[in-house]
């Protein structure tokens, strides 16, 4: 049996392997929030800084995505993968071994630029190593299903692990599963790269991209302290914009560009690059929201508000293996716009939230439309973004998409984090709370139907319909 047999064979196997690490790198998104209070005491974290706990993961994650996907195109992607799991895991070993708020914040730096680096090269991998069609869409659902759950999960998890053993187990749990992933990866994953490029790296784009990336996202999560219409913000937006503007111009004159534009030649990849960010936009302030309102306004405790995300995972879970055979079946297109539909319904119900509410009404029903909206929004973006993609650029578009839902979700938590206090007056009044969620939850709506949009135009359905026939 050859080598490349014995691989093939395995390819399912190392499916697990993959979700593996998407989880704990989605996971750790969400998994901080919980023990955040317990952090900044334990830490003497001033209240300014103890958002940049979260916020220095999110920075790192959506800078250098694009980089990372280009990285594991050009290097090989099992060896970037394997590269970026043991840096993830040393970060979380250090961050749990912090002595003050600095070494964390570093340290969750460290874990975003991990993630960066193992996100775009494991799905890269899965579209290298399953073919496009039935099998591809198979895996993509495993792939959803693991990626959409994961916040959810993340915020029970942090509750158990905060009051059953302390806040450093929220980063000490990623260091043994990041390096038993790392560990069989060489036994599952099997090497590739793009054979037919050249390796002159783009030195030039890469700074200036993940530069005004970083800063973009920077500009964002800072401008709901700094405020929107202040001179940080303004000149921080127009300095990144700058950036990306110098990257574009960079691209189009160079020999062997980070971003090849004539991937954007594909209007499918580029609507569900579109979709991609507004979903995030919609998911992320879902999660965070949902999670204040149960706190904050009904008064759940942190394993409380965890426990009453297990509909919305297991629903996801489901929603999105359902999503990858239905695909199949009839397309990806009309199987996103549903779930779009879904997702856009389901935040109008949270915008309706009452300040006396109770779970099945205002937390049961709307996590239901959600999980099933999520579930088949995510598989189907994630297809759309790879259909027709060459081998040798998989890297790339995995980036792009994970970038976009990246920076959709920093973007979209920023602007309706904004909404929600400009509506509230009070940060202990639960009528008053009440009334920034539902603003918030609206404008999300907003969002996921505006998604819907940009699918029904952007996406062609006759890409949509040639998956069928590959997968036949």
């Amino acid at each position: 049996m050859t080598a490349e047999t014995e691989y093939a064979e395995k390819r399912w196997q190392a499916l697990a392997l993959l979700c593996i690490a998407q989880f704990m790198v989605v996971l750790d998104a969400s998994i901080v929030n919980i023990a955040l209070p317990t952090i900044g005491t334990a830490l003497d974290f001033s209240q300014d800084n103890l958002s940049w706990v979260v916020n220095a993961y999110v920075l790192t994650f959506g800078g250098f995505l694009l980089l990372g996907g280009r990285l594991a195109d050009l290097l090989g992607r099992r060896r970037v993968f394997m590269s970026g799991l043991i840096l993830f895991a040393l970060a979380s070993l250090a961050g749990g071994f912090a002595q003050n708020d600095i070494q964390l914040i570093i340290a969750r730096a460290v874990q975003g630029l991990g993630a960066a680096i193992v996100s775009p090269a494991a799905l890269s991998i899965i579209t290298v190593t399953f073919k496009e069609g039935a099998e591809r869409n198979k895996a993509l659902g495993a792939w959803g299903a693991v990626a959409g759950s994961g916040g959810a999960v993340g915020v029970l998890l942090g509750g158990i692990l905060t009051d059953g053993l302390g806040w450093e187990w929220v980063l000490w749990v990623n260091v043994p599963i990041g390096l038993i992933t790392a560990y069989f990866a060489p036994r599952l994953i099997a090497e590739s790269r793009s054979e037919g490029e050249a390796r002159n790296f783009d030195i030039p784009g890469a700074v200036t991209i993940t530069a005004g990336l970083s800063l973009l996202v920077y500009s964002i999560v800072n401008a709901d302290q700094a405020g929107w219409g202040s001179t940080e913000t303004i000149v921080l937006m127009l300095i990144a914009l700058a950036l990306i503007g110098t990257f574009v111009a960079i691209e189009q004159r160079t020999a062997d560009p980070l971003v090849p534009f004539r991937i954007f030649r594909l209007p499918t990849l580029t609507g569900a690059n579109a979709v991609g960010l507004l979903v995030g936009a919609s998911l992320f302030s879902m999660f965070f929201f949902a999670s204040l309102y149960m706190q904050q306004v009904l008064g759940y405790g942190p394993i409380k508000a965890g426990l009453s995300y297990l509909p919305l995972s297991a629903g996801i879970i489901i929603s999105a293996a359902v999503s990858s055979q239905v695909a199949t079946k009839i397309g990806f297109k009309p199987v996103l716009v549903t779930g779009l539909l879904f997702i856009g319904v389901a935040l109008l119900w949270w915008s309706r939230v009452s300040p006396d509410g109770n779970y099945v009404s205002d937390i049961l029903g709307p996590s239901v439309l959600a999980a099933i909206g999520l579930g088949l929004a995510f598989v189907t973006t994630t297809i759309a973004a790879v259909a027709g993609v060459e081998d040798e650029e998989s890297g790339l578009a995995s980036g792009l998409i994970n970038t976009s839902q990246q920076v959709g979700g920093a973007l979209g938590l920023a602007i309706l984090a904004t909404i929600a206090n400009s509506v509230s007056d009070s940060v202990s009044d639960p009528v008053s709370l009440t009334d920034g969620f539902h603003a918030a939850f609206l404008t999300g709506a907003g969002f996921a139907f505006l998604g819907l949009i940009v699918a029904l135009t952007l996406i062609k359905t006759s890409d949509s319909k040639a998956m069928i026939d590959r997968g036949a």
